[in-house]
């Protein structure tokens, strides 16, 4: 199958009733034939569900498409398919946490680098100094700084990646990245919610562990939230992954898997238009007299247009801009909005334009998001399907 095949038919089993689309499966528990059953199911000896917390045919579903996506055309180190392993959570941060809490345990470190989702921030801020887990944040484009950093503690045990980060688009070479990474025996893991598997696929650079908020541009339409682990090792996965997601009660519902599921077959279209629409609307704001900076990495004098061309098949669909009046300036244009939305999340089909510096960064410290570029005049926006016309003539309005 092509990918945009994929997006439609990848993971369905044919349901028993022979519906079309994938059914919703809206029930807490399941019941067995026999005692020994039941025995054999909860021991793996024979597949079949259990508990909703534990597994759900439409859930099940929407885990199969979303890793065979993400492998796509992809091998392993036999050189046979590559296959992966996924687990839909209730959220992008209850995804993020199984991620951590079951690789990691007090005395262990991350490096990261600056400019991070603010939910992830302040996880590694606020939380995990609690449970012992300490992060190291250093400039990930200078390599040896960063081996230097790790040759230097044997505490550092993941390596955490974001690319296109959040809200700077500051990008993350995957491949240099992770062979350091691998040089020192840690555990690598991307946040690919930006891109989707359909622009960059960053088990092509060895990493371990991939997470997507599917609250975005995989479901694409703003209704459910939800997030996904996926790791291409199958014991670790199906063992201390699988119970410290169940543990923590961090599955999602049917309903959420049910809306996914549906979203994920526009998904190769909407990739399309997002980074079309994006494009243009970068090129149209380097050209005005109000925005100080455009940070898409479709543009040829960004910083990062080179590692973003080698490792991304577009640009995308979020950007950030600078305006020139700091707050006062972005709080006026957020007001004058008409036609794009002011509202946090991004990948929706319309256009969500967001103040990082009084939303989503609100919980990061001045300095810290200072130091990550998030200054008090910086606009985030997720470019949607409109006619780019209108969003154009939207944000002119709103400049001016």
């Amino acid at each position: 199958m092509g990918i945009d095949t994929l997006c439609i038919h990848g993971g369905h089993a044919a349901d028993a009733h022979r519906a079309h689309l994938t059914p919703l499966y809206a029930s807490s528990t399941y019941s067995f034939d026999s005692v020994r059953q039941g025995v054999d199911i909860f021991s793996g000896k024979e597949p079949g569900y259990i508990y909703g917390r534990f597994g759900n045919p439409t859930i099940n579903e929407v885990e199969r498409k979303i890793s065979l996506l993400e492998a796509f055309g992809l091998k392993d180190a036999q050189g046979n398919d590559l296959s992966l392993y996924a687990i839909l959570h209730a959220s992008g941060m209850a995804a993020i946490t199984t991620l951590l809490l079951s690789n990691l345990k007090a005395g262990d470190k991350i490096i990261t680098h600056p400019s991070l989702y603010g939910g992830t921030q302040e996880m590694i801020d606020k939380i995990l100094p609690g449970l012992g887990i300490a992060t190291v944040i250093v400039d990930m484009h200078n390599d040896e700084l960063v081996r230097s950093t790790i040759s230097k503690d044997d505490n550092i045990k993941m390596m955490y990646l974001e690319t296109p980060a959040n809200p700077t688009l500051q990008c993350i070479d995957l491949k240099r990245l992770s062979a350091i990474g691998k040089e020192h025996h840690l555990i690598v893991c991307a946040d690919n919610t930006f891109c989707t598997p359909l622009l960059q696929q960053p088990f092509a650079y060895d990493v371990d562990f991939v997470i997507h908020s599917t609250t975005k541009f995989l479901n694409g339409h703003g209704t459910a939230i939800g997030g996904i682990l996926i790791g291409r090792d199958a014991r670790r996965m199906n063992t201390d992954v699988k119970k410290m997601h169940r543990l923590l009660g961090a599955n999602s519902n049917a309903f959420d898997a049910f809306l996914l599921t549906n979203g994920l077959r526009t998904l190769s279209l909407r990739m399309e238009r997002h980074c079309s629409n994006a494009m243009k609307v970068a090129e149209y704001l380097t050209k005005h007299p109000q925005v100080a900076t455009v940070n898409y990495p479709g543009l040829s004098y960004h910083p990062h247009h080179a590692i973003a061309k080698a490792q991304m098949k577009d640009f995308g669909g979020l950007m950030s801009i600078e305006l020139k009046g700091g707050f006062d300036a972005a709080a006026s244009f957020m007001n004058k909005l008409k036609v794009c939305t002011n509202a946090v999340s991004l990948g929706t089909c319309d256009t969500l334009v967001s103040h990082p510096a009084s939303t989503t960064h609100v919980g990061v410290s001045h300095e810290l998001r200072l130091a990550s570029g998030i200054s008090d005049g910086l606009i985030r926006m997720s470019i949607g399907l409109e006619s780019v016309a209108d969003i154009i003539a939207d944000l002119e309005q709103a400049l001016g």
